[in-house]
């Protein structure tokens, strides 16, 4: 299922032909315990308050999942007071999944022809709605008049939405309702991640020290360790010491789901300390470490001016991020060569692109400069 999931991701694989193929292995299994994984699963903080909230204004509300049986979904409806809920249908004999599925959640336009039949039953237009979403798989109801909120969204909808609002749930109010939103420290939390990525900038400091493999294998044991962390997480157990730094760095929406963004940086530093000489690796892993880490921080708390062409980023952030990073670059290469790869590490920060970025920075960034050494 891990495998199915990464390739839809990635927009190998289609949604209905991965959806057909994991109700296919959950074949046989039995609706109950169906309903209690849901169970399960902890609620995030503030979703029923979210949802009363938009009660108290007279907002009709509907969850619409591509992923989900109705069932769960409509189980979920019930404990939020949503209005409507929709999922996918699935096949159930002597109250086990056949593994059959089926339903317009699941079809191209599909979510189109739900949101279309809500407004029909409603007396509501295209105008009246606020769409909220995650994934392209939304694209069908993220459409002109309407107002389009990415939350936590893909590259896809960065671009297509009219706001994009990462955090938490809470931060959805104000943009549906044309409220400013204030601006606020980062927490302890952003303060602990972001210096957690920004100590990147000692690991070409240490492959000096005791070599690139060394430091690439300690890269590679730290990861496997991590992954069996968050595994654990998931299932309420904690490993010493890296779940107790996990639960202090992730977002508020990491928090309930495995949280990959570690990985795709070990990942991208464990790449360009490989692929490239020194000092071109030492600059890139700088360049990308103290770059990105100094974007998100300023970008939240100097301004709120989104890049139009990508509304999770801010225009203040990308500025910050090319002077920190510029000035990370150049402790491994000349001043010259650091401006570049700042300049080109930040244009990557800033471009909604499939791949994370995690990887792509430091990559892209020593490639430039192995060009120009």
């Amino acid at each position: 299922m891990l495998l199915i999931g990464f390739l839809y991701q990635l927009g190998v694989v289609p949604l209905k032909p991965a959806l057909k193929r994991i109700f296919k292995i959950m074949r046989d299994v039995k609706v109950e315990t169906l309903m209690c994984i849901f169970d399960e699963i902890p609620s995030r903080p503030q979703l029923e308050s979210f949802f009363a909230q938009l009660k108290m204004r007279n907002c009709k509300t509907a969850l619409i999942s591509s992923g989900l049986p109705t069932i769960v979904v409509e189980k979920l409806a019930s404990i939020i007071g949503a209005d409507y809920a929709f999922g996918i249908e699935v096949g159930v004999k002597d109250n086990a999944l056949t593994g059959e599925i089926w339903g317009d959640a699941i079809e191209p336009n599909g979510k189109f022809k739900v949101l279309s039949r809500i407004l029909e039953a409603e007396g509501l237009k295209l105008e009246d709605c606020v769409v909220v979403a995650d994934d392209r798989n939304n694209g069908s109801i993220f459409l002109p008049g309407m107002q389009k909120i990415g939350y936590n969204p893909d590259f896809v909808l960065r671009v297509k939405a009219d706001k994009v609002v990462t955090g938490k749930l809470s931060g959805i109010l104000p943009v549906i309702f044309g409220k400013p939103k204030k601006r606020s420290l980062p927490s302890k939390n952003d303060l602990i991640r972001e210096a957690i990525h920004a100590s990147g900038f000692f690991i070409p400091v240490l492959a000096g020290f005791l070599g690139v493999y060394p430091v690439a294998l300690m890269i590679c044991v730290v990861s496997v360790f991590y992954f069996l962390s968050e595994l654990s997480r998931m299932n309420r157990k904690n490993l010493p010491v890296i779940s107790a730094i996990t639960r202090n760095a992730v977002s508020p929406t990491e928090r309930y789901e495995f949280a990959g963004a570690p990985l795709y940086f070990a990942m991208g530093i464990f790449l360009t300390l490989l692929l490239f000489p020194a000092p071109v690796n030492g600059a890139a892993i700088a360049i990308f470490t103290l770059g990105d880490s100094t974007a998100s921080l300023f970008g939240g708390l100097i301004s709120k001016k989104p890049l139009p062409f990508n509304k999770g980023k801010t225009v203040e952030g990308s500025f910050a991020g090319f002077f920190f990073a510029f000035l990370a670059g150049t402790f491994f290469v000349s001043p010259v060569l650091a401006l570049i790869g700042a300049a080109v590490a930040m244009a990557i920060e800033s471009l909604p692109l499939p791949i994370n970025d995690n990887i792509l920075i430091p990559l892209g960034t020593g490639l430039a400069l192995l060009f120009l050494v």
